[in-house]
This record gives C-alpha cells, structure tokens and sequence, in this order.
C-alpha cells in the first residue's frame, strides 16, 4: 500500500503543501502577477488585452515545445521521486548541527539566562535571522560552484538551460543538489546553535511547513519569475536589495559580461557586498541562455547525469596532480 501512495505523497507535498518551494499557491501567484504585468504592457501600449493573446504570452509555443523544456520536466521527475531515495542519508542536518553548536558554545563560555524579549520579537528575530543565513548559504554555494572548475562541471547543468520556465529550478545535477544541501545545513546550523545559546534557550522560527515565512512570501511574489522569458527587473536601490526576475536571467546570460553575476537567491544584498552584482536595465537586454551557443545536444542524458561527474574528477585528478594549464579565474572562460 506504501509503495501504491508514493508517488500520490511526494506529488502533494510539491504542490499542496504551502511551505513547498512549487506549491499550486505560489504557482498561481506567480500567473497572476505575470498575467497582470503582461495585461499592464499592454494597456499602456494601447494595445487590446485579450486572453488568448496573454496565453500566448505566457506560454509561448516555441518554450514548452523546446528539448530544454522536456529535459526539465524529467529533472522534476527525478528530483521529487528519486533523489530522497539514494542521497537523503548524506544531507546534514541543520538541526543536529544547531544542537552541536549551542551546546558547544555552553560549554566552553557557560550557560546564558533565557532571554527577557518578549516571545513574538525572539520569534521575528530567529526567522529573519535564519533567512539571512539561508541566502548567505545560497550566495556561498553558488560563488564557490562558479569559481571552482570541478564544482562547475556539477552546476553546469543548470546553465545548459536554453529555456527557462519555472522548472528550471529542478535541473540541478544530484550532486550538486547535494553540495547545496550541506553548505546551507552549516549556514542555517551555526546560525540557529549561536542564536539559541545568546537567547538562552531554542527560539521557534515562523514557518510554513517547516519553511521560513520569509522564504515562503518571496516565493509566492516573484522567485517563480526568475526562471521565465518575461523581464522584470529592479533597479536603483530596490535592486541593489532584491534578485528581481531580470537578475536572474541576467545569470543564465551567455554573455561574458554577465558571467558569475547575481549569484544569490532572493536577494541582492550578498552580491552588492562581495561585488558579484550586476544590476540590469529596465527595458530587456538581448541575451541568450545556455552554456555555449551551438554546443552540441546539451539536453542528452549523458551530458545532464554522466559527463558532469567524468569532467569534475578529471579536474580534481589534474589538481591533484599538480599539472596542466593554470585554472582560469571563472571556469566559464577558457585558460
């Protein structure tokens, strides 16, 4: 009976549950505002708004038909059935590491009295900041995996995208999705340990089925938008805090320009401070998606699942080795 209710449970928990990084909320959102953002253009051209131009809009034929599309779609398949099965054992927990820091920190500097702070501002304060921490986590995940040749290899499978749609997200090598897991189990571990020693105690985030609220919000606002063809794009100061749509396809840009850009996830913040931010314009600039123009069928099972891991160890063995060409400062840029 088990076995008959798997696929049922894992495909409610993707779409039903409101904490789901794809849940039909956030998903509905996500049409909505870009429905409205494509009606408004169109006003204000004095152009007429009808529905089946905005489908049109929404869902271009020449992106659901593309092969990046399909490649997507089994990416999904693959990461909601099948990767808990073989790596869920290898993803630390944040929770366990929390423990681990809270009770070192105790017991190398002494115990703290619990706090004063009333309950609601302990709250508001753990949850915004373990959401800071998950996108330090992300922007540090997402630099190193630029900056590093055999990391690349692994990430770069989320580049091959040509086309990008909301199931974008779920291209992710397992290996890679792996990588990210632990780096944002350290980040959100030592964050919630240092913060339940300071507070005295464990201190409960908001959350919405295990996720922060934060998280949540920006999800159903625009994070589903970052992988779309539609450019919104923040500018001045609010894009200087905030990883608008435009930012994002800004860093699936083939464009040398825009390489290593915009590496965080809802916000610009981290890249504002560690110079990898690039702010795009307000009318869309003409870029193309993938990881070479031309490249041979980037879309294949092997060039998604096999190669990845066959040129990453050849780049740990050439390390290891200490010979060969010197490493180029981003792996995307030939040596």
């Amino acid at each position: 009976m088990d076995g008959i209710l798997y696929f049922p449970h894992k495909l409610a928990r993707v779409f039903l549950s409101l904490g789901s990084g794809f849940s039909l909320t956030s998903l509905g959102a996500a049409l909505l505002i870009a429905a409205l953002v494509l009606a408004l253009r169109r006003w204000r051209r004095s152009r007429p708004v009808r529905p089946a131009t905005l489908w049109r809009g929404l869902f271009p034929g020449a992106i659901l038909r593309h092969a990046s599309t399909h490649a997507d779609v089994g990416y999904f398949c693959f990461n909601v059935f099948v990767y808990g099965l073989i790596f869920g054992w290898a993803v630390l927990s944040y929770k366990f590491l929390s423990g681990v820091v809270a009770d070192g920190l105790a017991a190398a500097f002494g115990t703290i009295a619990p706090t004063s702070w009333p309950d609601l501002a302990a709250r508001a304060a753990i949850t915004l900041a373990l959401f800071l921490a998950y996108e330090f986590g992300y922007w540090v995940d997402h630099y190193l995996k630029h900056r590093v040749p055999a990391l690349w290899e692994l990430h770069k499978v989320h580049h091959t995208a040509n086309v990008l749609t909301p199931l974008t997200v779920f291209r992710i090598h397992p290996l890679d999705g792996l990588i990210f897991s632990n780096i944002l189990g350290v980040s959100l571990g030592v964050t919630n340990g240092v913060a339940n020693y300071l507070f005295g105690q464990p201190v409960v985030l908001f959350s919405i089925g295990d996720t922060n609220v934060i998280l949540v919000l920006f999800v159903h606002v625009y994070v589903h938008l970052q992988h779309t063809h539609l450019w919104i794009a923040f500018t001045g100061l609010a894009g200087r805090i905030f990883l608008s749509p435009a930012h994002h396809q800004i860093h699936h840009s083939n464009n040398p320009l825009h390489f290593d850009k915009n590496l965080g996830s809802c916000l610009a913040i981290w890249d504002w401070l560690f110079g990898t931010l690039y702010i795009p314009k307000k009318e869309p600039e003409p870029i193309t998606f993938g990881v070479k123009v031309g490249e041979a069928d980037m879309h294949s099972l092997s060039e998604l699942s096999i190669a990845p891991v066959q040129r990453a160890a050849a780049h740990i063995a050439q390390s290891l080795r200490g010979d060969g060409a010197p490493l180029p400062q981003s792996p995307r840029v030939s040596p």
